[in-house]
C-alpha cells in the first residue's frame, strides 16, 4: 500500500518528464553547464590566488591579495549570469514547439558552448569597480532565488498533500500520510533538542537560544493554525514545513564562524579532513539540485499567486514577465513541456546565489578552503529565510479568511 503511494507520486513526476525527450534532456545539459561553472568558481576561489595576483589589472580590488579569490568568484558568477540571462531573453514567451526559439533552447549547442566560454573569460578583463557593483546586485538576485525556492518548496508540500488525499489515492495513502506527518514532527522535535544540546551549551549563547526557541514557537504556531477547524490544512503540510524550518535553523547556526564557542559540532575549518570535504561536497551538489529543481517547477510562482494573494501578489507582479502556464488543464500536447524563460531565469538567479554562498554573502570576506556559506551574514540570511517561510505558509492558510472579498477559486 505504502509502496503504491510513493509510486503514484513518482509516476506523476516521471509523466511530466517524458513529454519531449530532446527538450527534457536539454535541461540536464544546462545543469551540467551550471555545474561546470560552479566548479570553476570554487577552484578560482581556493586555488588561484597566485595566478590572479599576476594579472596587474586585478590588483585594484579592495582588500589586496585576500580579495582576489572572492572577486574571482564574482567574475565567474557574472559570466554564468550573462549566459543564462541571455538564454532567458531569447526564450521567454516560447509556448509552441514550432517556435524557432524552441529549437534554440534545445539545440545549437556548439554555438552556445562557444558563447559560454566567451562570457566566462570576458569578466576577467572588467575593472574591479564594476565587479563590486555586480556583487551588490548579486545579493539582491540571490535573495530572489531564495524566495522562488521557498515558494517552490511550499508549492511542492501542498502538491504532495493533495496528491495523497486525491480520490484515487486517499485510501491506500492514509497510513503513509500519517507516518510521514508524525515522522516529520518527531524529527523536528529531535532536531530542536539536539540544537539546544549542541548549539547552546551555556547560558551566554543567547543568540542561538533565541534562534532555536523561536523556531519551536513557529512550529507550534503553524501546527495550531493548520489544525484549526476552519483551516484544516492537515498534519502532513504542517509537519513537512516544520521539518523545513528546523533544517533552516540548523543550517543557519552551522554557518556561524568557526571562532564561535557556542557551536560544539565539527564545521568547515579550511582543513581537508574527510568530514569537511564531505560537508563541502554535500553543500556543493545541494546548490546544483536546488537550482535545477526550482527551475523546472515553472508553476510554483503561478500557484503561489493563488496561495499568497494580495501581499505576495504585489511581489510576484515583478515576475509577471515570466511565462507561466495558468493551470494543468490549459496545457496540451502542442505546448512546450516547461517554461523555458522561467527555467533560465532561475539559473541566472542561481548564478548570483552560488556567488553569495562562496563568499559568505560578504564581498570582502576571506573564506576558508572547502567551505561554503560561512559567516554571520550567511547566518542572518538563512534565519530571515526561515521566518519568511513560516510567514508565507501561515498566510497561505489564513488569506482566504482575511481577504474575504477575493475569489480564490
Amino acid at each position: 500500500m505504502a509502496r503504491g503511494c510513493f509510486e503514484s507520486v513518482a509516476e506523476s513526476c516521471l509523466a511530466k518528464s517524458c513529454i519531449g525527450p530532446s527538450r527534457m534532456n536539454a535541461r540536464y545539459i544546462y545543469a551540467i553547464i551550471f555545474l561546470l561553472t560552479t566548479v570553476v568558481a570554487w577552484m578560482i576561489r581556493d586555488y588561484s590566488h597566485d595566478a590572479l595576483a599576476s594579472l596587474h589589472y586585478l590588483k585594484g580590488c579592495q582588500g589586496g591579495h585576500d580579495c582576489l579569490g572572492s572577486e574571482g568568484v564574482l567574475r565567474v558568477s557574472l559570466g554564468c549570469f550573462v549566459f543564462f540571462f541571455t538564454m532567458y531573453l531569447t526564450t521567454v514567451g516560447t509556448s509552441k514547439p514550432d517556435d524557432p526559439r524552441d529549437a534554440w533552447h534545445s539545440g545549437w549547442w556548439p554555438i552556445k558552448s562557444l558563447f559560454w566560454i566567451i562570457v566566462m573569460v570576458l569578466p576577467f578583463f572588467i575593472p574591479s569597480a564594476f565587479i563590486q557593483m555586480y556583487g551588490e546586485m548579486a545579493r539582491f538576485g540571490a535573495g530572489i532565488f531564495l524566495v522562488i525556492q521557498l515558494l517552490s518548496v511550499i508549492n511542492f508540500i501542498y502538491w504532495w498533500n493533495e496528491e495523497w488525499l486525491s480520490e484515487h489515492n486517499v485510501r491506500r495513502c492514509q497510513i503513509p500520510l500519517v507516518v510521514i506527518a508524525v515522522g516529520s514532527y518527531i524529527l523536528s522535535f529531535i532536531g530542536i533538542i539536539l540544537m539546544y544540546v549542541w548549539f547552546s551549551p551555556r547560558a551566554s549563547c543567547g543568540v542561538n537560544i533565541f534562534f532555536i526557541t523561536w523556531t519551536f514557537v513557529l512550529i507550534l504556531v503553524v501546527t495550531a493554525i493548520s489544525l484549526h477547524s476552519k483551516v484544516n490544512a492537515g498534519l502532513l503540510t504542517s509537519g513537512l514545513i516544520s521539518l523545513y524550518l528546523v533544517f533552516l535553523c540548523w543550517s543557519a547556526i552551522m554557518s556561524e564562524p568557526a571562532s564561535e564557542l557556542c557551536n560544539t559540532r565539527s564545521r568547515q575549518t579550511g582543513k581537508a579532513d574527510w568530514l569537511t570535504v564531505l560537508s563541502f561536497l554535500i553543500a556543493f551538489f545541494a546548490i546544483i539540485l536546488a537550482t535545477f529543481s526550482t527551475g523546472i517547477d515553472s508553476k510554483s510562482l503561478a500557484v503561489s499567486t493563488f496561495l499568497t494573494s494580495r501581499v505576495i501578489f504585489t511581489f510576484l507582479k515583478m515576475f509577471s514577465f515570466l511565462q507561466l502556464p495558468h493551470s494543468e488543464e490549459e496545457t496540451s500536447e502542442n505546448d512546450i513541456p516547461y517554461s523555458y524563460g522561467f527555467f533560465h531565469f532561475v539559473f541566472a538567479m542561481g548564478a548570483m546565489y552560488f556567488a553569495m554562498l562562496f563568499v559568505g554573502w560578504n564581498l570582502h570576506q576571506t573564506m576558508h578552503r572547502w567551505s561554503i556559506d560561512v559567516g554571520w551574514a550567511s547566518v542572518w540570511v538563512k534565519v530571515i529565510n526561515e521566518w519568511l517561510a513560516a510567514a508565507v505558509y501561515i498566510w497561505t492558510m489564513v488569506c482566504v479568511f482575511v481577504l474575504k472579498g477575493r475569489d480564490f477559486s
